[in-house]
């Protein structure tokens, strides 16, 4: 496996020139798959912070995570025809729960605040309505409403209610106008994809394969799941193998690397000699 990994970085280095295409789909992939995950993880974390401090929890009625700046903030609201902020956590560094900060003062939405309660909402009503969207046991679809650059998207991923499974697939992506109207719906994945992993058993790599009409490359999504949840399942690297493309996530570094399926296959080939 180490022998592998050299080869993938030493050819990626030499072929820098034919895979300046690749490396920048990779890098994309990578700005929105973190961003992701800095969101997701602000909502598990804002949410059970909120949650053990506030006086009155039958008033809630959901919730949903932004960024300022670079601080991911989880936004709590109340339920009703008409809800109002009820608190706000923000954190300095996602990754210490210790740096958040509560702030209870009941308001009302501000303007962008308002914008991604809007998307949020709608795209709850489309999930219950539309047989697109794929229900299983056991699991959640967890809603992430996104404004950048005036872009306004609502992403919506599955997350296991059980411990010692991992899911990647079922997710989707919905796109709004400036009006916060749906004009776009997408299937990211064409399917369900369960990985189980047991914390006692250390396992170096994991892998899942895009069926045809699932994207050729890696998701975003499936970075957000990898960030959320590798660690507890203890891998280094995930690979997703589609027709063309292999893509490789280095879970300690946080990295991705894309090359061709034939270029894998000759690495692979190369590191048994």
């Amino acid at each position: 496996m180490k022998k592998l990994v050299t080869l993938i970085l030493l050819f990626v280095s030499l072929n820098s020139f034919s895979q300046l295409d690749l490396a920048k789909v990779a890098m994309d992939i990578t700005i929105e798959g973190k961003y992701l995950y800095q969101l997701e993880k602000a909502a598990w974390s804002g949410t059970d912070i909120f949650s053990k401090s506030y006086k009155e929890p039958r008033r809630i009625g959901g919730y949903f995570s932004f960024m300022d700046g670079n601080k991911p903030k989880c936004l709590v609201f109340s339920k009703g025809d008409n809800p109002r902020v009820l608190g706000v956590v923000s954190f300095g560094d996602i990754s210490i729960v210790e740096t958040a900060t509560i702030d209870f003062k009941e308001r009302d939405f501000k303007v962008f605040e308002k914008e991604l309660y809007t998307i949020r909402t709608k795209a709850f009503e489309e999930v219950q309505r539309d047989t697109l969207f794929k229900a299983y046991n056991n699991t959640s679809l967890n809603l992430i409403p996104t404004n950048k650059g005036g872009e306004k998207i609502v992403y919506a991923l599955t997350a296991p209610k059980v411990t010692g499974t991992v899911l990647f697939g079922n997710d989707y992506l919905m796109v709004f106008d400036k009006d916060n109207n749906l004009i776009e719906k997408e299937r990211l994945h064409r399917n369900l994809i369960p990985i189980k992993f047991d914390d006692e058993q250390e396992a170096i790599a994991s892998v899942h394969s895009h069926a045809e009409g699932t994207d050729e490359f890696i998701t975003a999504t499936d970075i957000c799941t990898l960030m959320l949840y590798a660690k507890f399942a203890g891998w280094k690297q995930h690979i997703v193998t589609s027709r063309y493309y292999v893509s490789i996530w280095d879970c300690e570094n946080e990295s991705l690397v894309i090359m061709t399926r034939d270029d894998y296959e000759k690495l692979g080939k190369e590191s048994k000699e």
